[in-house]
């Protein structure tokens, strides 16, 4: 199942940028690894925001909240991170459902 992610990452006022960047860091390696094994379908920083968006390729939500748990940012700053999910249905499957609901 596919689903799209949004991730809205702050920092609080005790933590430094350079906190910040060394645990992001630490997160772009898991998240890139997770792309090279094919969890993850392809990635993208929103320019000038502290968002990342995500298209992941999952067995179902039990795994995705697994995961999500797991991350290296939302175990180090959790509170600081929100995340925005949808389920993603092909379009070709919409479609063809679309299409066999005409009456002829």
């Amino acid at each position: 199942m596919l689903y799209h992610l949004e991730f809205t990452v702050g920092y609080g006022a005790d933590m430094s940028q350079q906190d910040l960047f060394r645990i992001w860091a630490d997160e772009a390696k898991v998240a890139l690894g997770a792309k090279e094994s094919g969890a993850v379908v392809d990635l993208w920083k929103v320019a000038g925001e502290r968002r990342v968006i995500a298209i992941l390729d999952l067995p179902g939500p039990d795994v995705l909240d697994q995961i999500s748990l797991d991350l290296p940012i939302m175990r180090e700053m959790g509170q600081h991170v929100s995340i925005k999910v949808s389920a993603l249905r092909r379009y070709e499957d919409f479609a063809a459902d679309v299409a066999s609901r005409l009456k002829s």
